[in-house]
């Protein structure tokens, strides 16, 4: 059950076995259908998640229409961030695309871990600018790529989630309608 995300948590800290303990007993297991919203946009997320299986969808609602932000896959921590850490309502909904198996952390466990283990703070900072960087990386692309750029770029960086995340999903998280996406696959299609 922990082993996915010790192997996440290995790639920026190592722990000690008792570290890995008191790291352990922060988190709760729990398993969620698919199409479950975890967190509503107005209201305080209490709860940040570690996917230890399934998806789960990040998106805006603007004027009634759902923009999907991110997708957290096996290996991810995910959730609202900003109204985690500030305990503010949420500008954003995170919804289960697939039946999940996470770990869930509350914000008292979080602020209680850090008075546990130290090593946190450095975990907690490496994942934060591996977050910032894919950040960075996605706005560059809305700033510097066509959208069939966009789309060849997700595809060779996640091509796992083509076949697992539905295509209008996919196609509101590249900025673009269904249809042209469906113009751009069709296109690169029989280019290939």
């Amino acid at each position: 059950m922990y082993q996915l995300i010790h192997q996440t948590v290995s790639q920026v800290a190592s722990l000690s076995p008792r570290e890995k303990r008191i790291f352990e007993e922060a988190f709760t297991f729990r398993q969620v259908p698919k199409k479950f919203r975890l967190i509503e946009e107005g209201k305080v997320a209490k709860e940040f998640y570690f996917v230890n299986k399934g998806l789960l969808r990040l998106f805006y609602t603007k004027e009634g229409e759902e923009i999907t932000a991110f997708i957290f896959q096996e290996g991810l921590f995910g959730g609202a961030y900003d109204s985690f850490l500030r305990q503010c309502p949420s500008i954003q909904s995170l919804e289960t695309l697939e039946d999940c198996e996470l770990l869930v952390i509350t914000k008292e466990q979080m602020d209680d871990l850090y008075m546990k283990l130290p090593i946190l703070n450095t975990i907690t900072r490496k994942i934060a600018e591996q977050r910032f960087i894919n950040a960075q990386k996605i706005l560059s692309s809305f700033i510097l790529d066509s959208p069939e750029e966009r789309y060849r770029k997700f595809e060779e960086e996640h091509r796992d989630l083509i076949q697992r995340v539905p295509q209008h999903y996919i196609a509101s998280f590249l900025g673009i309608t269904p249809v042209s996406l469906s113009r751009i696959r069709k296109r690169l299609m029989e280019k290939g």
